[in-house]
């Protein structure tokens, strides 16, 4: 086998091997326990604000579930959040966020979802997470995996 021909043998094997290598692995349970608290109670609160922006559809309620799962994973003050995260995503989703191209479009568009991103990215949150996230760089798992 001439010398060309062997090193483009080698090179095509290499390039498939790290192609099967590179492949991601299936994900079958929520990430969410490696995520920092302060993490997890923003993602909550996004989650929160998804399922009051779209009462009675699917989507509200697969958010719903997703805020009751966020709190197994968030060491966070609920009885001072809770009324806290109500007030600032009614807000939020009380901006008027008119656009007249789109509502000539879409007449009643409501920019629900952009306005959950606004708060998800929003000082006021951060401020939340500040005042009643207990440990905000900590993870559930640096707190309650088993020791090895």
């Amino acid at each position: 086998m001439k010398r060309s021909a062997y090193i483009r043998l080698l090179l095509a094997a290499a390039l498939a091997a790290g192609e099967s290598l590179a492949k991601d692995v299936p994900v079958s349970r929520p990430q969410a326990a490696g995520r920092t608290y302060g993490q997890n109670y923003k993602d909550m609160v996004l989650a929160w604000c998804v399922a009051t922006a779209y009462p009675g559809s699917t989507a509200a309620s697969d958010a719903g579930s997703s805020v009751s799962a966020l709190r197994d994973w968030t060491y966070y003050d609920m009885e001072g959040a809770g009324k806290a995260i109500q007030e600032l995503v009614d807000r939020y989703l009380a901006r008027d966020y008119f656009n007249l191209l789109a509502e000539a479009e879409v007449p009643g568009l409501k920019f629900q979802f952009l306005k959950c991103l606004d708060l998800y990215h929003s000082k006021e949150l951060q401020e939340q997470v500040n005042r009643y996230v207990l440990k905000p760089r900590r993870t559930y798992r640096q707190d309650y995996s088993p020791k090895r």
